[in-house]
């Protein structure tokens, strides 16, 4: 197929306002200069543009717009240089300003459109041999730099892949090519049919829009047109944003975990741990008397640690495509799970060693009575440990907040409190009951003020080792999956059997 090329040069372009006349050099022939197309670099032979024999069938155009005819050619003169040709501006308005933006120098380039008949390459650049001209435009574009292909085909030796004129020199070098004649470009057509936006309208608005558009109202009938337009027809394209946001139910902390003594890490999966058994007296003696002699006795106690452990299997695929967040995410659910189990290990530590309290109502004066009585019996039973820790259910520590004096007002959430027993605020889990720190934890199970909903934890009695955590990553190659191990061991010591944790024991 033949090439249709725009060829932008500017040569000495004078325009006449009077006798409505613009006149130029519209291409340079002969002379070896190259113009810098997009298709490449371009020379035009002498002679090789073939011109019509009536000038008039060339027409003046205005950027190469067929729908912007600004008038016809009178005369073509080739010189050795080039060609020149003069034409006749129409006495539209169109015609006019292009004559003004010529005169100015704002519109002072003459661009050619030919059809390629034949050509060669030469070291990359083509020569042109034959070919017709069958337009010539006034353009914007200072010069021969800004020439341009507006439809390229293939020369008739080559392959499809291989047109556009992105021509091999050491194939084609000095190798005359006949190109086949194809029709020339046609003119962008513009997309006028854009459907209107309307601000929501409500279905009484819809309806008398709907009547008046059936009775031929041409605004109607655009606001009915535009309002049926909507989201629910046209999913498709109107696809929902996917957030990064992770929306989780699952708890992090371990409250009872964190209210009892850390030792370090676990030594070893079994291990013991010295403890007195009975201890030296000192009594009053008289002069020469006996001392108190009471041997000390010790044992110990042994403790077994245990291991806390999870695993997921995901595919490649699954962490290949899915969001870099994913595994991160997956990483941050398993160790919240581990703190779950590791925490209801404490609990149950607490539930299993822990000595029953006497019982008490579930009320503000049996809160009083529980702490009062079984905080000096855990001093007293631990040998001086004080239980400083009130550790509770999140039912409990609704209790607690709603609990008032005979007037209505709270005895732990008051704004400006006169004898207050202590604070428990909605926005934390943790505040100050009677002396104790308040500890919620979300993990104790029991639902409603009832027996071990509440555990006055004496931190000194109670011992937890712990290992780091351990991340473990496995390819399991013959399913295409990942294997993620998440584990450490956990160890938990009640000692002085018990005293130091006291349950809540309801009447």
């Amino acid at each position: 197929m033949s090439e249709n090329l725009i060829l932008t040069f500017a040569g000495e372009l004078t325009a006449n306002v009077e006798e409505r006349t613009i006149s130029g050099k519209i291409v340079p022939s002969g002379t070896g200069e190259v113009g810098f197309t997009s298709a490449g670099r371009v020379v035009f032979e002498l002679g090789a543009i073939e011109i019509p024999e009536d000038p008039k069938t060339i027409k003046l155009l205005n950027q190469h717009d067929i729908r912007k005819p600004l008038g016809f050619a009178t005369s073509f003169n080739t010189m050795e240089d080039g060609i020149y040709a003069s034409f006749k501006v129409s006495r539209s308005a169109r015609g006019t300003e292009a004559l003004i933006l010529a005169e100015e120098g704002l519109q002072a380039g003459l661009s050619v459109g030919v059809q390629v008949i034949k050509s060669k390459n030469k070291l990359g650049v083509m020569h042109v041999t034959a070919a017709k001209l069958f337009e010539v435009s006034l353009v914007t574009e200072p010069a021969f730099k800004s020439a341009q292909v507006i439809d390229v085909a293939a020369e008739s030796n080559l392959t499809e892949s291989e047109n556009a004129l992105e021509l091999i020199p050491e194939i084609v070098a000095n190798e005359e090519v006949m190109a086949p004649v194809v029709e020339a470009a046609r003119p962008t057509v513009s997309v006028t049919n854009v459907r209107e936006r309307v601000a929501p309208i409500t279905s009484a608005e819809y309806l008398g829009a709907s009547i008046k558009a059936a009775m031929g109202d041409d605004s109607s009938r655009r606001i009915v047109r535009a309002a049926d337009d909507s989201t629910a027809n046209n999913t498709g394209l109107t696809l929902p944003t996917h957030l990064n946001t992770f929306i989780t139910d699952t708890f992090s902390g371990r409250p009872a975990f964190d209210a009892v003594t850390k030792s370090g890490t676990v030594p070893q999966l079994t291990f013991t741990i010295p403890k007195l058994i009975v201890a030296p007296t000192t009594a009053v003696v008289a002069e020469g008397g006996a001392p108190s002699e009471t041997g000390m006795t010790s044992g110990f106690d042994t403790i077994t640690a245990q291991k806390f452990s999870s695993i997921n299997r995901v595919s490649f695929e699954l962490l290949d495509f899915s969001n870099p967040a994913f595994e991160a995410l997956l990483l941050n659910e398993m160790r919240k799970g581990y703190e779950k189990a590791t925490d209801n290990a404490v609990l149950a530590a607490f539930a299993a060693s822990g000595v029953q309290a006497a019982p008490t109502a579930g009320t503000a004066a049996g809160l009083q009575s529980f702490i009062a009585t079984e905080s000096a019996a855990a001093y007293k039973g631990t040998g001086g440990d004080y239980a400083s820790k009130l550790v509770a259910s999140t039912d409990y520590w609704a209790a607690i907040q709603g609990f008032a004096d005979t007037t209505g007002r709270a005895l732990y959430s008051a704004e400006v409190p006169q004898n207050a027993s202590g604070q428990a605020s909605p926005s934390s889990v943790v505040g100050r009951v009677l002396g104790t720190d308040l500890v919620i934890d979300h993990n104790i199970a029991t639902t409603g003020l009832v027996d071990n909903s509440a555990f006055l934890v004496a931190p000194a009695s109670v011992y937890v080792w712990e290992s780091p955590t351990t991340n473990l990553r496995v390819n399991v190659l013959t399913s295409g999956e990942v294997e993620i191990n998440l584990y450490a061991y956990l160890a938990i010591y009640v000692s002085k059997a018990g005293a130091g944790v006291r349950k809540f024991n309801l009447t």
